[in-house]
């Protein structure tokens, strides 16, 4: 029988409940994923087309970088052979690659041409330049294996269901750790989960539709600079495209992080304003651990994060602190 002054005895829980409410929780957290994954297999198809976009623009930028590199040293020897040729070679390959065309050279005989007989020797095949849609280039993206195709669709699948169902599991962990907490405390789940998941869906968007392009546009000068062909293989991108977004919205907990600090006690609103120069340091390291070590995405990832550093301490000062039993007690 509790006593009437025990304020915590509605919170008390056995290891038993406690045991339930986590089987509980597991278990509605399979069901929403395995409904997810049920949804993403009509969309899969649709959701690797729409996370390969990035990789494809990549690819074609990159293919029609080297097309005209090549272009312009093969309009440079002709010129020096007398052909009538403009000045301005690079914007000669321009307006064609400004449409996608990427040129390749070709051998024809001049009989083809009609401007020969029939023969096979060497000395009457002439170089023909052809343009092609870059977008039909068989490098863009590829598979290996006879059952990476469908191992890439459920895996797809897999992820959509996922992404769908993380709001409900969010819901779910979140309830199961407020069933162990005070009823003074389990206000702050109601405030934490909702801003939890926006900043983490913030982090995410950046990540997959601003900093992709600058991690895509640096590895693939590693190619260029070796003069190696990119043939990116669709299941490595779908691993790849989840730990950029996953490393963005994590760092994006920070504010919520600071707060939860700061009201524990560990950490005050004066030692963030007087450490902020050590915490920019930090942020940097972290930007750089949680991204590809490439200069852009580090830069779009620390920005945003100090700013957000400043918006946890403005948490700290205007969030009221919650009244709490013991302040009660001390009042009365």
């Amino acid at each position: 029988m509790p006593q009437p002054d025990d304020l915590f005895h509605s919170s008390k829980m056995s290891f038993g409940d406690h045991l339930d409410e986590l089987r509980a929780a597991l278990f509605k957290s399979i069901l929403a994923i395995g409904l997810g994954f049920l949804i993403g297999l009509y969309f899969a198809g649709s959701f690797v087309q729409f996370v390969s976009e990035p990789l494809k623009a990549a690819v074609d930028q990159h293919l029609l970088k080297d097309a005209k590199a090549d272009y312009i040293v093969e309009l440079q020897l002709r010129k020096e052979k007398g052909e009538p040729l403009p000045d301005d070679l690079e914007k000669a390959a321009d307006l064609f690659l400004e449409k996608g065309l990427a040129p390749r050279q070709v051998f024809v005989h001049l009989d083809q041409l009609g401007l020969g007989k029939n023969s096979e020797t060497a000395d009457e095949l002439v170089p023909l330049t052809i343009y092609e849609p870059v977008a039909e280039d068989p490098r863009r993206i590829i598979g290996t294996g006879v059952t990476q195709g469908f191992m890439v669709y459920i895996k797809a699948a897999l992820v959509l269901g996922l992404v769908l169902a993380s709001p409900f599991v969010f819901v779910f962990i979140w309830n199961f750790i407020a069933a162990g907490l005070y009823p003074h405390e389990k206000s702050y789940v109601y405030i934490f989960l909702p801003f939890s998941i926006v900043l983490f869906l913030a982090g995410a968007a950046l990540a997959f539709f601003v900093a992709v392009s600058f991690v895509l546009r640096f590895l693939f000068q590693f190619y260029a600079y070796l003069d190696i062909a990119p043939y990116p293989i669709i299941n490595d991108w779908l691993s790849f495209i989840l730990i950029l977004p996953i490393g963005f919205g994590v760092g994006f907990q920070l504010p919520l992080v600071m707060l939860f600090l700061e009201r524990i006690g560990i950490f005050n609103m004066q030692i963030y304003l007087k450490q902020w120069r050590i915490a920019v340091v930090v942020i940097c390291i972290l930007s750089t651990i949680l991204t590809p070590a490439d200069p852009g995405s580090m830069i779009i990832m620390a920005v945003p994060l100090v700013i957000l550093y400043f918006f946890g301490i403005l948490l700290c000062r205007f969030m009221p602190k919650r009244k709490t039993p013991f302040s009660e007690m001390v009042e009365t």
